[in-house]
């Protein structure tokens, strides 16, 4: 009887522990393993050096800033949209609606949307550039139009999620401290940034990490919308596609690493900061 009450809590929660050490913990002790080991050597940090020859600084500073610029315009554009939504009009669920649908579309088929906006020829893109009186863009024939587009399309549809983010955060501030604001004479912009701001911190960072976490393993959307192109654009992802397809497995587990690295090092810095 002893056994049981003692037990009984441990067995229920067996099956979650087993799939959590299968799915995460081994598949991460092995890539640790593997990024150390060659087809002909083990235990060798060689890899590590060698991915310098295989542009991984070129990949870092690529998925840093498409990390950012992606995060500054879905940040930007939520924030505008959350504060619409926070109030009351006419058509507020049909603009809900039709604002939240690209979360709900699959990256490759947004990719594939995207290929056909920006095409060189007949591309939506262009064909509004014609009718405002602008020359066509060839919008993949230079590294800042690839970062730009993959912004772009990245950012449409991922907008809503941290706008979503932002619009429950918004909810749990008292309407009391606008009206209070108001009376003492602040305008909309002061109200925003001595209000809304510092009452949206934590929701900031949340969304801040979730997204930051998917940008780092940026990879369906630009290879479907650029192709494979590491002489132009690469990221991390990429890099892990090439090395794991063309060489081998120890260093796309090295890649794996250092990006993890990465964002762990960039989440905590993040935290230590908001406290």
């Amino acid at each position: 009887m002893k056994w049981q009450e003692k037990y009984t809590t441990f067995l229920f929660i067996l099956p979650a522990l087993a799939y959590m050490v299968y799915f995460s913990f081994f598949p991460t002790i092995n890539a640790v393993y593997q990024s150390f080991q060659t087809p002909v050597s083990h235990f060798v940090p060689s890899n590590y050096e060698g991915l310098m020859g295989f542009g991984l600084p070129f990949a870092i500073f690529n998925t840093v800033v498409i990390s950012v610029g992606a995060l500054a315009l879905q940040f930007a554009l939520a924030f505008i949209v959350a504060l619409v939504l926070r109030r009351e009009f006419k058509g507020k669920g049909i603009f809900s609606t039709v604002f939240l649908l690209p979360f709900g579309i699959a990256t490759v088929v947004a990719a594939f949307s995207f290929t056909n906006i920006f095409a060189t020829t007949g591309g939506y893109a262009n064909s509004f550039l014609k009718v405002i009186g602008l020359h066509p863009i060839n919008w993949f024939s230079n590294w800042w139009l690839d970062i730009f587009t993959v912004v772009v399309s990245d950012s449409w549809k991922n907008t809503p999620i941290v706008t979503l983010i932002l619009l429950a955060g918004m909810g749990t501030i008292p309407d009391d401290l606008y009206q209070a604001a108001s009376v003492d004479g602040a305008n909309a912009v002061k109200r925003f940034f001595h209000i809304t701001l510092p009452n949206l911190r934590n929701y900031v960072a949340i969304a801040l990490i979730i997204r930051g976490l998917s940008e780092f393993n940026i990879f369906a959307l630009p290879l479907i919308l650029l192709g494979y192109r590491p002489v132009l654009l690469t990221t991390l992802t990429y890099e892990f596609y090439s090395t794991t397809a063309s060489v081998y497995y120890s260093y796309a587990s090295a890649t794996v690493l250092l990006a993890f690295i990465l964002v762990f090092f960039v989440v905590v810095m993040k935290l230590r900061s908001g406290q």
